[in-house]
């Protein structure tokens, strides 16, 4: 993951997916059901290594990424309505692989490991960097990334360079702001803004979401169910 964000990444649009080399992004869609009934979810396997086992192609490809400390594990839980599919550690930096989870026998959610944990050792992050960014570079079935940021704090230099790479590689994005309910309403909208502006997005593609109170649960589950939807993208 290297080099300066493109800030194209702010210009295109949502599940139209526009111009080439930069990420689109998709429009949170507002839900009055739940637009993504989990009836079966299995977990398949986690990969280890950039050329290690992975899944065999043929299904759809979300994949969940995020600081080490961002929540992202819980948000996955409270998305599929189950308390444990992905392990909530107290240690941050503990998943090592990239874990695969088979929804519906229709698509897979793809657990990232978290970036960007100080304590783990220079060597570990370079072998986590290329196995994050092998497997984006690298997959026909990728369909998109959801990309989660603390809505405490703003980005870090590690979110910032996975904009640049998802802007690179052409991956749709969903841009989730986590543990919104540690805010109050007007710093929320502060927080929105102020991410929006850094990450090059608009303020409407900016999704709050609380894996405590589920807020923001279905409208993530209907912009996932929206990109999953959209027609591919002709090679």
């Amino acid at each position: 993951m290297a080099g300066h964000r493109k800030r194209e990444l702010a210009a295109h649009g949502r599940v139209d997916r526009a111009a080439a080399g930069a990420a689109p992004t998709v429009e949170a869609k507002p839900a009055t059901k739940d637009p993504l009934v989990i009836r079966h979810i299995e977990f398949l396997g986690g990969m280890a290594k950039a050329d290690g086992w992975r899944p065999p192609p043929g299904l759809p490809e979300v994949a969940f990424s995020g600081r080490s400390n961002v929540g992202k594990s819980s948000l996955l839980n409270k998305l599929v309505h189950r308390r444990a599919i992905a392990r909530v550690s107290k240690t941050p930096g503990r998943t090592r692989e990239i874990n695969f989870f088979a929804v519906n026998h229709e698509f897979l959610l793809v657990d990232l490991p978290g970036y960007g944990f100080a304590k783990v050792s220079k060597e570990r992050k370079s072998e986590w960097g290329e196995l994050i960014e092998g497997y984006l570079r690298h997959n026909p079935s990728l369909r998109g990334v959801v990309q989660l940021l603390d809505a405490r704090h703003d980005p870090t230099d590690d979110d910032l360079r996975m904009f640049n790479l998802l802007a690179d590689i052409g991956v749709p994005a969903l841009v989730v702001m986590t543990k919104i309910d540690k805010l109050t309403a007007k710093q929320r909208a502060q927080q929105i803004t102020a991410l929006a502006a850094q990450c090059g997005v608009a303020e409407d593609q900016v999704i709050p979401c609380s894996a405590v109170t589920g807020e923001g649960r279905d409208d993530l589950a209907a912009s996932l169910a929206a990109l999953l939807a959209a027609p591919e993208e002709a090679e």
